[in-house]
Order: C-alpha cells, then structure tokens, then sequence
C-alpha cells in the first residue's frame, strides 16, 4: 500500500514537471547535489532528492501539529497565491500570499495590533456600514481596511508564532527566511536550481515556477497537517481518559489535623486502658 502511495506521488510530480529547474547559466552551484543533469541548457532535478526531500518534510509537519504548533505558508508569487489560500485554508493553518511585511514574525505584537484594528472596523462596517462618519472619512477607513486585510487576512487566526514556515522560493521571500533564522523557526522550503539551499532547514528541490508542482508539494504538506491534527486529538482524549479513570484524588490533611490525630490517639489508649480497671474494681466490691 506504501509502495503504491509513493509511486502515485511520483507521477504526479513527473507529471507536474517538478524536475525542470531554471536555465543552466543562472544555477547556483549549491544545487550540485540536487541536479541530475542538464538537457537543452536547462538542468534536470533529481525526482529522488525531491521525493527524500518531501517525505521528511511531511514527516517534520506532522510532528510539529501534533506538538500543538501551528504552521505558516509563504509564497506570494502569482503562481502560489491561489494554491496557498485553498489548500492552507482547508486545513485550518494560516499563509502569507501578498507582500511579506517586515517584522511579521520579529514584530508580531504590532502585527496583532493591526489586526485588532482590522476586527474594529469591520465591526463598524457591520454596525451601519460606515453612515456615520463623513464621506471622506468613510473612504479613508475603507481604503485601511482594505489594505489590512489584503496583506494579513491570512494570518489573523495566528495568535502565537508559527512551529514551521512553508516557503516557496526563498530568492524572493528572504526576508521571511532571515526573521525565522533569528527566531529560531525551522523553514521548509521549495528550491528550485537557481536557490540556496542552505537558506533552509528542510530543502524540497523542485520547480518553484509551475503551478502544478506547487499544488502537489503544497497538497501532500496539507495532508501531513491533517494527519498531525489527528494525532493531536488522539493523544488529548488519551489523557483525558487517564484523568477520568484515575478518579478523585485523595484529599490532602493539612500538618494541624495531622498533630491533631497524633495527640487524640494517646488519649483513646488511655481511655480503653481505664475500662478494664473500673470493671476490675466493680466485680471486687
């Protein structure tokens, strides 16, 4: 079953034609290790890098979910932008498709901010749509809302930092990569021969230009999500079935009831030594 699942995953990468990467004067020299050959002045990707490459991938998402971390996509290149926010959005995670603002992860608190305000005027869009404020206002605090909600509506389910940044192309999302080097965020990223490969904790070598190879990678990483979460919902009904099993704990008898028991037993002792002695002098008279 194994060996039927990853077979299929082959020809849809095949077909997908993750193997093509960029033209052979524009690689970089990193990639050695990832390229098969060259055809046409074009190199050829390794379909077994990227298979090793995807599969360690899925295997470190479903991890991280089933920790209880979240996971962030990033690619806002048009090819990805579609993709990102229909497969990311099925499972629950949160992606960055527009312009990557600078301190989303190093500044997050100010991030939050913005999407606080973003919940206030979507409440007075709610209320009465704007009526109340001038014609000029109106359109500057719909412009605002507009614009936050172009660049994070992604991400405003996020309330703490990722456990894991996606990123497709990580020439054109440095910055993503360099705020989570210095957070300490592990990145999974998609290479394609023109990348560098050290930029990323989990390199996935593949063609970061096709649509389809984005939607397999992207697709098979949602997958690994879904199974983390169940993972993480198996092991919380575990320990609430240990707690509810073990029933009421014990209650705990402070040191004064304690002291209290300890003088009370001595004088128990003597009462029952004293009967014996009234019976004693009863039966003699």
């Amino acid at each position: 079953m194994a060996e039927t699942k990853e077979n299929s995953l082959v020809k849809d990468l095949i077909e997908a034609g993750i193997h093509f990467g960029q033209r052979s004067s524009g690689w970089n020299p990193r990639m050695a290790r990832f390229i098969y050959g060259k055809r046409n002045a074009i190199h050829i990707i390794d379909i077994k890098e990227t298979i090793k490459g995807l599969l360690l991938a899925k295997k470190f998402i479903a991890r991280t979910v089933s920790d209880g971390k979240d996971i962030c996509f990033v690619g806002t290149k048009r090819q990805a932008r579609e993709v990102l926010q229909q497969r990311v959005g099925d499972v629950g995670m949160h992606w960055v498709t527009e312009r990557w603002l600078g301190g989303t992860l190093t500044n997050f608190r100010t991030i939050r901010a913005r999407l606080k305000r973003l919940e206030e005027l979507e409440a007075i869009q709610e209320k009465d749509d704007f009526a109340s404020y001038s014609k000029k206002m109106e359109s500057q605090l719909r412009r605002e809302m507009k614009k936050i909600k172009r660049n994070l509506d992604g991400i405003r389910g996020m309330t703490k930092l990722p456990g894991a940044l996606v990123i497709i192309d990580v020439k054109r999302e440095t910055n993503a990569i360099m705020e989570a080097k210095k957070l300490g965020i592990p990145t999974v990223c998609l290479i394609d021969t023109d990348g560098d490969p050290e930029m990323a904790d989990i390199p996935i070598p593949g063609n970061d230009d096709s649509m389809r190879s984005i939607d397999v990678v992207i697709r098979e990483l949602c997958a690994a999500i879904t199974q983390g979460k169940t993972q993480r919902a198996q092991t919380s009904g575990k320990e609430g079935d240990d707690s509810s099993a073990g029933g009421q704990q014990p209650q705990r008898r402070s040191s004064r009831s304690q002291f209290r028991a300890a003088d009370d037993a001595p004088a128990a002792d003597g009462a029952k030594a004293e009967e014996p002695a009234a019976a004693a002098e009863t039966t003699t008279n």
